[in-house]
């Protein structure tokens, strides 16, 4: 992997970094998302971790000055050996991720998104104990919706989640690399150095997934039970809005690894949409039935997986 290009930054080390040489190191990046409640979350776990955790926080050209100070705080407050970089302009989802590990000195990496939060008291003991007792390459630890919020506006997407996201571990392992998602993903150093993250995906969606694919042709990829929450829910126009920005990703995905994809249920909805006449027409439709709040869920979550298929399916 090489190193990120030299870009506008600032660090701030709270007082524990330098003395401390962790085995583990917590990767969160953020853009106007902010990770506070996740920073405290962590830190109280420190005193059970005798300093084989560290913690380093990315704000990803968020440009938010108040934002940036709170997040600052946090850090130099908390118990764990933290760092906070802060980066003058955006540099996107991969290439940030890819950033966070030049700073990063321990012998295993964890993924976490901003808007997660530990389900458990011991999440990051959970995770040290199985990097000193197996170092595995890569571990998803899973996710899920316990504490997510119940407004009726993420009501779908709560749905689309819990039916395909919010799996148990065992029926995860049956298809390793498929789910994989960096909001809660554990990865060894020398792992990531021969498979980093492709800066050359762009907005929204399945950079985690072609990084898993890559990964799982050279290196065994678990799954356990250790998950966080997903916070940021969306609502379904916002979601929609996403899978509009994912159809590029998906057709490189498409293009680079044809036999996991074609093994997706998305994939194959696809496929059979492309056959059918008029598509094309019926997509808006789809798209209208999803952002209907007079409908029942089920229907409006089905009706945005099929627009969603239909989208895939100019890539297919």
């Amino acid at each position: 992997m090489t190193n990120p290009a030299p870009t506008p930054r600032a660090i701030t080390d709270n007082e524990t970094w330098a003395s401390i040489r962790p085995a583990l190191s917590v990767l969160i990046p953020f853009y106007r998302d902010d990770p506070s409640d996740l920073i405290e979350a962590l830190s109280e776990e420190a005193p059970a971790l005798a300093g084989s955790v560290e913690l380093i926080v990315l704000d990803d050209g968020s440009g938010d000055d108040e934002l940036a100070e709170r997040v600052r705080n946090r850090i130099r407050a908390s118990q764990l050996p933290a760092r906070f970089i802060r980066l003058k302009k955006n540099e996107g989802r991969s290439r940030g991720r890819n950033r966070l590990t030049s700073s990063a000195r321990g012998g295993s990496y964890l993924f976490l998104d901003s808007d997660m939060l530990p389900d458990s008291g011991s999440f990051l003991r959970t995770w040290a104990d199985l990097v000193a007792r197996q170092d595995p390459a890569v571990a998803f630890g899973g996710f899920s919706l316990l504490q997510a919020p119940q407004d009726a506006a993420f009501a779908v997407h709560r749905a689309m989640s819990q039916r395909s996201e919010c799996i148990p571990y065992q029926q995860r392992a049956l298809q390793p690399e498929k789910y994989v998602y960096t909001s809660n993903l554990l990865v060894r150093r020398d792992v990531f150095v021969a498979e980093a993250f492709d800066s050359e995906f762009s907005g929204w969606g399945w950079e985690d997934v072609e990084w898993a694919m890559r990964v799982a042709r050279r290196f065994r990829v678990i799954h356990l039970d250790n998950p966080a929450t997903h916070l940021g829910l969306e609502s379904a126009d916002r979601l929609a809005g996403k899978y509009e920005q994912s159809v590029a990703n998906f057709a490189r995905v498409v293009d680079r690894h044809p036999d996991f994809v074609s093994q997706y249920p998305s994939y194959r909805v696809a496929r059979l949409l492309k056959k059918a006449p008029g598509v094309r027409q019926w997509r808006p439709w789809f798209k209208r039935v999803a952002l209907n709040e007079n409908l029942p869920v089920p229907a409006r979550a089905f009706s945005l997986r099929l627009y969603r298929a239909a989208l895939y399916a100019e890539a297919v």
